[in-house]
């Protein structure tokens, strides 16, 4: 249940976030042409929530099955062959995103501490990076969810 819970939100997320993203840039584009005067926050913060719409998104395909991944070596195998190779891809994949999601702690964590603040909005520059942290995070969190089914087809003896 909880993990309809978290998809959903993500899923709000992304298509909400999309919305202000696109008003926000068409909004710069009449202040540049029709006004000849450009905001000088509205890019800055379109790149900050782009940043969180890819870190999202990210976590969002995951959760799907709808990265791109090549089929060459997975083809290869049949049954428990492929059961397993599929394991190991989930398991090499879960490894990476708890890598960035511990490596973006670090750097939301210091960008934090330092004190670093973005050129126009002045925000504290740790929220761009925590993006990283938090779609990581709920990214290895889906292949947590993908490698425990994963492993019931193995202890049920499904080849799929």
């Amino acid at each position: 249940m909880w993990h309809n819970w978290l998809v959903r939100a993500e899923e709000y997320f992304l298509v909400g976030s999309m919305a202000v993203n696109v008003a926000l840039v068409f909004l710069q584009v009449v202040m540049r042409y029709v006004f000849q005067n450009s905001l000088s926050w509205s890019e800055e913060l379109a790149r900050y929530i782009f940043l969180w719409q890819c870190w999202i998104g990210a976590s969002y395909a995951a959760s799907k099955g709808s990265h791109l991944r090549v089929e060459v070596l997975v083809s290869r195998f049949t049954g428990k062959g492929r059961l397993a190779f599929e394991i190991f891809i989930a398991l090499v994949w879960f490894g990476f995103g708890a890598f960035l999601a511990y490596y973006g702690a670090r750097l939301t964590l210091f960008l934090f501490g330092s004190g670093q603040r973005s050129a126009a909005m002045r925000i504290p520059m740790g929220w761009a990076y925590a993006s990283v942290l938090i779609g990581c995070t709920l990214m290895t969190i889906h292949l947590l969810e993908k490698l425990l089914r994963l492993l019931g087809q193995c202890r049920e003896g499904k080849s799929s």
